[in-house]
């Protein structure tokens, strides 16, 4: 009988109808395939029921995120390499009827069930957010879900974002040789100048993570602030940072859902990354609420990843791996749906800038801080916690850099009746 490498092997080509482009090492310690490429480890055969009982990517997340499932050599080449047999066969509903008719495939499936011994699915990771997606993005939802995120311990995220505490896109400089910290400084100087943030004037950071916005706008540009969270843990990091830097008459950072904000008007709204969490049916009372906010003439500046359109929109989905272990909740929008539903809101959009390579290479640099100090955020986060991250910040590297999804900075104005939207007549020399 042939090693359980070879068996695998075989029964995996059988069931994609190509060749597999990793090698595999078994529970046996046998290994089958191309010698060069990066190798799936599959550690026991719970990983294969993990699998075969959750098809696609939400199998393969809970045998990664348990351990029973590893690579051994570059991780984004072995990503790069799955992503499309997992989106092409796993995630499509036609795709998995027809491959389950295939009578090829249900022999291949019914000996890899054989494989993987007894036949009864192993309870998801204690990671995985379990719940039935409906009643999303009230008040109650969204605080569980950022507690979700974001709630896993400041130390955690200072280890993984580094001093910056950044938790978006950084810009870089053509050309430049920036660290990660002075990159981030650059990404919010470049929302101040959007702005246009003077003196005297009042900013609301609507999920205003760690502070870093709200810092930056009262240290370096004069404005009050007030930072908006959901996240406990973030709120007093940021509070924290406030009083260090002596700018507590200038910045106040509150737990409270935006939608409860009622102390406007606010010369400038700036929304950085927090717009995936509001949600497709949300998403034009989130636009109205922050236009109400804004005096006339006000600038808003929303910050956002966005996914490719799709023919059918009613058919999309949340990816599987992200909602249940990352962003709970968390859905994403093409750029041209958030720029249509702000102008339904009443805003002029004035300016729309994709900075999607920025975010591919931020995230490498997450993913290094993370391999760097992996026996720390093991020990910070959990082991589960942490291969989760390591995963999600690899994965969503290379769908940035791949085009699969974007990231759009949208310069919108409350512009009064009289038309005076208040920006120069060359909007692209915010760093002239």
């Amino acid at each position: 009988m042939a090693d359980a490498a070879t068996r695998l092997t075989s029964l995996a080509e059988q069931m994609l109808g190509a060749p597999l482009p990793l090698r595999v090492r078994a529970w046996d310690g046998s290994q089958a395939g191309p010698p060069d490429a990066p190798a799936l480890v599959i550690r026991n055969r719970r990983a294969l029921r993990r699998m075969l009982f959750k098809p696609g990517e939400v199998g393969l997340a809970r045998a990664w995120v348990s351990g029973d499932l590893d690579v051994e050599g570059d991780l984004y080449t072995a990503l790069e390499s799955m992503a499309g047999l997992v989106w092409e066969r796993g995630e499509d509903a036609r795709g998995l009827v027809e491959a389950v008719r295939d009578p090829a495939v249900r022999a291949a499936t019914r000996e890899l069930l054989r494989l993987a011994g007894p036949p009864l699915p192993p309870a998801p990771p204690r990671e995985e957010v379990r719940r039935p997606r409906r009643g999303l993005h009230t008040r109650r939802t969204d605080r569980r879900a950022i507690s979700h995120h974001y709630d896993v311990g400041n130390d955690f995220y200072e280890l993984v974002l580094g001093p910056s505490m950044v938790y978006s896109c950084a810009y870089w400089e053509p050309g430049s040789g920036a660290t990660l910290e002075s990159a981030q400084r650059d990404k919010l100087e470049l929302v101040s100048a959007k702005l246009g943030l003077k003196p005297g004037q009042r900013l609301l950071d609507v999920g205003c993570g760690w502070g870093s916005m709200a810092v930056h706008a009262a240290r370096e540009h004069g404005v009050s602030v007030l930072g908006v969270t959901l996240s406990q843990e973030q709120a007093a990091y940021a509070r924290k940072r406030v009083a260090e830097e002596g700018l507590t008459d200038r910045v106040e950072i509150r737990v409270q859902d935006y939608r409860d904000v009622t102390d406007g008007p606010f010369d400038a709204i700036s929304s950085i990354g927090m717009a995936e969490h509001v949600g497709a049916e949300r998403y034009l009372e989130y636009a109205r609420r922050l236009y109400a906010l804004l005096r006339p003439g006000g600038r808003l500046l929303n910050h956002q990843i966005a996914r490719r359109p799709q023919l059918d929109e009613s058919a999309y989905r949340p990816d599987g791996f992200i909602d249940a272990y990352v962003f709970p909740d968390g859905e994403l929008a093409p750029v041209g749906t958030t720029v249509t539903q702000l102008e339904r809101a009443g805003f002029e959009v004035r300016d729309v800038e994709s900075i999607r390579e920025h975010y591919a290479r931020t995230l490498r640099r997450w993913v290094d801080n993370l391999e760097a100090g992996w026996d720390r955020s093991v020990g910070l986060a959990g082991y589960g916690r942490a291969r989760v991250w390591r995963l999600y910040m690899a994965a969503c590297a290379l769908a940035f850099e791949r085009n699969r999804i974007g990231v759009n900075q949208v310069l919108a104005v409350r512009t009064p009746e009289s038309g005076a939207s208040g920006l120069p007549l060359r909007t692209r020399t915010w760093h002239a």
